[in-house]
């Protein structure tokens, strides 16, 4: 007798039947676990519990999927991560950290950090900061405060993923020192180690480490990741497809990122041998996590045989349908196995394998006494482990990867031919053949298409958080369905829960709302055994609003929003009380005299006819309200095709517009004008506006001549600056290439001549506001602005002091610069009433002398008098 069979022969054997002869159920002996136990760490937070993995991990992946965050750097979505982990309950959230601190926790430097990762964590409306500021007024740190946890910590949901508790939040912190501190040492003398990944710092830095936590947080109790499932690029594999879709990036990156963690020993890429002869299976340890639990490891370095071609895995077989590709930015859920027992099973990679394939058990348990559901892939046969007809050669490997095979033959290898030969039989007789013996013993064939949906059913609940808390009360009923049923009433859950979170004013509440609906109808049914149809209860009853009045945010009585009682249905039912009580009161006043039978029965059939009348109306007003709105609708319509003709018109039009010459130089195709000869006239129009600039602020307009001497100025030295610029621009280009292209030169030439007197205009209009500020009538307004501070009770408080005297200060040049600049527009209208004017004239005396001019054969040149 083995020492593990011992244990179990001095145990006294149950009876096998009961004095009425009833039978009952035989107990049979747990062997003892083989070698010695580890002993786990108190406090080591790699020693989560599957609860704690799972419930750090929704965290972190809701936030790194808040919209906030979406199309963010890999160092934005780590400090965010990290500013959550560090907050703490008793600053209401809060964490009080500097750019330099956090630069080290990140792997990035500080001027980094302030530059770009906390700019576009406020930008983005991820992250809420204040300064901290010491005694002597000098900025200590940042106060911040991540948005999304701390309005699902205010939100009152603890059930909210991102309601993480204090000792929630101790924990992740903890996992995040042990993966990638800096390592500090603390004032009474204690010291914090550094991380794995502390020394790794710069480029690709944050993208290690924030894949190494998501890793941590994925794999089981043994350090196994869980591999995600459907189909996988072929040329990387499955563990690099897991890693990118963890981080949301390509297959390519996580590939890069496992081989940079394998590079510094945290985990191991172990690729085994199939029945092929390929190494189309491969699997993912932290070896961390695994040393954590006492489980001794191989060093990475000596298994590490192709360090160049481990990504390269074929696409692997997985339960589930397949995939689309991964998107870069969307994160997918792949689930933890808190146990470890499903995640030590060999993942073939193989993509062709993938679908229309049951999800085969870790282990074959022999035949016992427990009722299985009979017929699933994996179920134990008694003590024979031989495998079905038609089944594959691999599904009888054993668990844990070996070479042997798990002591049991094919059928097809005994009695069917090899492979390549050609069968006796031809494979339609075959089949027509099991559906006769299949239809012989039943009465009937089954469809073997029911069975395969069976077979492919999720028994577990969904890897999405919010589906998980909001089908959480019936995982019962959820795991009797069949697979294309699961899938209908996921659909189903997620369009509710989207309604749901529509009727809310803080997101995240929907899942909660709706199993808090399943519980309630979960207890008018009686329970689950009570629930004959779980999918049809769920499709029809479990998952739909029942509203007790007009209320959108009604269900049987109870606001959705706040899960009080609804005051629409108080109000209905109050309202009905009344009409009853205002019948009741019309009844005896009119006969008084009425039995109470027949009272009653009088009552009854007026509130008939009353609750007819109001049906009546209610579909009156219902018919006007759909023809009114099909009105707004054909309105609408009518209104879109106006606009899409409207913008096919200006879209002709300007087709045209882009067609005509330029009206300057003539060139094709130009819009009406040409770039060129645009940029002449605007430097025109921005000189004749420097001008009036600088005759506003320094000339006399009552005196014609002066107003001419100082706009000729101002003109002159435009041209001088344009010369400048020009002569400047030729000093840094290459002059052939514009001489052989006299097309650019003219271009250059007429850019670099608007921006100049674009800025010219911009510096004389200051001028002349400096100018006019020094004026008479801008003093007196000063002093005045300046006498009424001075007669404020604070500057009579403390006339002396700094900020009194600055007050009274920018007041008086809030005064004086008022002052200029309405002195400045009031002179340019002056000035532009003068100039039309001026215009006016010279027009009114040239049109004589064109009159008496004589018509020649060819027109005069363009700028001839």
């Amino acid at each position: 007798m083995s020492a593990m069979a011992a244990p179990a022969a001095m145990l006294p054997r149950p009876r096998t039947g009961s004095a009425d002869g009833a039978p009952r159920r035989r107990l049979r002996s747990v062997p003892a676990q083989a070698g010695p136990v580890a002993r786990l760490e108190v406090g080591n937070p790699l020693q989560l519990t599957e609860t704690m993995r799972t419930r750090l991990l929704a965290a972190v992946r809701a936030l790194l999927s808040d919209p906030g965050l979406k199309g963010a750097d890999d160092p934005v979505r780590l400090a965010a991560v990290v500013l959550m982990a560090k907050a703490k309950v008793a600053t209401d959230y809060r964490a009080t950290v500097t750019a330099k601190e956090l630069g080290r926790w990140v792997g990035l430097k500080p001027s980094r950090i302030g530059h770009h990762v906390l700019p576009q964590l406020r930008d983005r409306g991820v992250l809420g900061s204040n300064e901290t500021v010491s005694a002597a007024g000098r900025v200590t740190g940042l106060e911040c405060w991540v948005i999304p946890m701390y309005r699902a910590q205010h939100a009152g949901d603890r059930r909210h993923v991102l309601a993480l508790s204090r000792v929630e939040l101790v924990v992740l912190l903890a996992l995040i020192e042990v993966l990638f501190a800096p390592g500090w040492e603390h004032k009474d003398g204690r010291v914090t180690a550094a991380g794995m990944l502390a020394d790794r710092t710069g480029r690709g830095a944050a993208t290690d480490r924030l894949g190494l936590l998501l890793m941590a947080l994925s794999s089981n109790a043994k350090g196994w990741l869980q591999l995600c499932s459907g189909s996988v690029d072929t040329e990387r594999g499955r563990p690099a497809a897991t890693v990118a879709r963890l981080l949301g990036c390509s297959p390519a990156g996580g590939a890069k990122v496992l081989s940079r963690l394998q590079e510094r020993d945290v985990l191991s890429v172990d690729r085994r041998e199939t029945a092929s002869g390929l190494n189309a299976r491969s699997r993912v340890r932290l070896l961390p996590v695994a040393k954590a639990h006492g489980i001794a490891v191989r060093e990475v370095r000596e298994v590490r045989e192709a360090a160049d071609a481990v990504f390269s895995d074929l696409a692997g077989t997985a339960s589930g349908d397949h995939e689309a590709a991964v998107d870069g930015v969307i994160h997918v859920v792949t689930g933890v196995q808190g146990a470890g027992e499903g995640l030590e099973a060999d993942s073939a990679d193989r993509a062709d394998a993938a679908h229309l394939h049951a999800s085969h058990a870790s282990v074959i348990t022999p035949g016992g006494f427990l009722s299985l559901s009979g017929g699933f892939s994996g179920e134990g046969r008694g003590g024979d482990c031989g495998l079905p007809d038609r089944a594959c050669v691999r599904g009888d490997q054993a668990v844990d990867g070996e070479d042997a095979a798990a002591g049991s033959v094919s059928t097809v290898a005994e009695g069917g031919p090899l492979r390549g030969e050609k069968p006796k039989k031809s494979p339609v007789d075959e089949q027509g053949g099991q559906r006769a013996a299949g239809a012989g013993a039943g009465g009937r064939p089954k469809a073997v298409g029911w069975e395969k949906a069976r077979q492919q059913r999720r028994v577990g609940l969904l890897a999405r958080p919010a589906l998980q808390v909001a089908l959480g009360p019936v995982a019962g009923l959820w795991a009797q369905l069949s697979g294309w049923q699961q899938d209908q009433v996921q659909a189903a859950a997620e369009v509710e829960i989207k309604r749901l979170e529509g009727l809310l004013e803080h997101p995240g509440g929907g899942p909660r709302l709706l199993a808090d609906r399943l519980t309630h109808r979960l207890e008018e049914a009686g329970g689950e055994a009570m629930v004959t149809g779980p999918y049809g209860w769920l499709i029809r009853r479990g998952l739909v609003q029942r509203q007790a009045c007009t209320d959108r945010r009604c269900d049987d009585g109870i606001r959705l929003d706040t899960g009080g009682e609804c005051e629409m249905c108080g109000n209905v039912v109050h309202i009905r009380r009344a009409r009853r009580a205002k019948i009741a009161a019309q009844v005896d006043r009119e006969l008084p005299a009425l039995a109470a039978g027949e009272r009653r029965r009088v009552l009854e059939e007026r509130l008939r006819e009353q609750v007819a009348i109001e049906a009546e109306d209610l579909a009156w007003r219902q018919d006007r309200a759909r023809a009114e709105q099909a009105r707004r609708d054909a309105a609408r319509a009518a209104a879109r095709e106006r606009v899409e003709r409207e913008r096919q018109e200006a879209a002709a039009a300007d087709a045209v517009r882009q067609a005509l010459p330029c009206e300057d130089c003539g060139r094709q195709r130009s819009a009406g004008l040409c770039e060129v000869c645009d940029h002449r006239r605007q430097t025109e129009t921005l000189i004749g506006e420097a001008g009036l600039l600088a005759a506003a602020g320094s000339a006399d307009l009552a005196d014609p001549g002066s107003v001419a001497a100082v706009t000729s100025g101002a003109r002159a030295a435009i041209n001088n600056s344009i010369a400048a610029a020009w002569h400047e621009f030729l000093q840094i280009t290459d002059v052939a290439a514009l001489e052989a292209d006299p097309g650019a030169a003219r271009d250059a030439y007429a850019f670099t001549a608007f921006e100049t007197a674009r800025q010219a205009v911009q510096e004389f209009r200051d001028t002349a506001l400096a100018e006019l500020g020094r004026t008479e009538a801008a003093e007196v307004e000063a002093q005045r602005a300046f006498k009424a501070q001075q007669g404020r009770p604070w500057f009579q408080h403390n006339p002396t002091g700094a900020n009194a005297i600055a007050a009274t200060t920018k007041a008086a040049d809030a005064a004086r610069e008022r002052v200029a600049r309405y002195l400045l527009a009031t002179r340019l209208e002056k000035l532009r009433e003068q100039t039309a004017a001026r215009t006016d004239t010279a027009m009114d005396d040239r049109l004589p002398t064109l009159l008496v001019r004589p018509l020649t054969a060819q027109p005069p040149g363009r700028y001839s008098a």
